[in-house]
């Protein structure tokens, strides 16, 4: 499976961007597709993650502005990011694995992982 990212970028306080994440390869069996974000000397985090049913989960830090969502058919999830702040800086990773929300919750991302594409937001 590859993970090609896209969308990240230079954004002030306050503004948005929208990251996408398109799956290729064998992507039978892939469930669950999400982002994690890690910033400069600290450990990757989740972001927000979605089944191929539409079950997600967000972190509280993004709850309010951050929406993910998935189009099945072109094996894609986006992140909706408003209201962005200087702490949302980070590289942002797409993830995509064969577990439920609640395993991937609770053992962590396992499966496959994009490149990576940096968000910073800054004044």
């Amino acid at each position: 499976v590859q993970l090609q990212a896209s969308g990240g970028g230079l954004v002030q306080p306050g503004g948005s961007l929208r990251l996408s994440c398109a799956a290729s390869g064998s992507i039978f069996g892939i469930n669950v597709m999400g982002w994690y974000c890690q910033a400069p000397g600290k450990q990757r985090e989740l972001v927000a993650i979605i089944s191929r049913g539409g079950s997600t989960n967000y972190a509280d830090s993004v709850k309010g502005r951050f929406t993910i969502s998935r189009d099945n058919a072109k094996n894609t999830v986006y992140l909706q990011m408003n209201s962005l702040k200087p702490e949302d800086t980070a590289v942002y990773y797409c993830n995509a694995n064969d577990k439920s929300v609640i395993e991937t919750m609770s053992f962590g991302p396992r499966g496959y992982w994009g490149q990576g594409t940096q968000v910073t937001v800054s004044s």
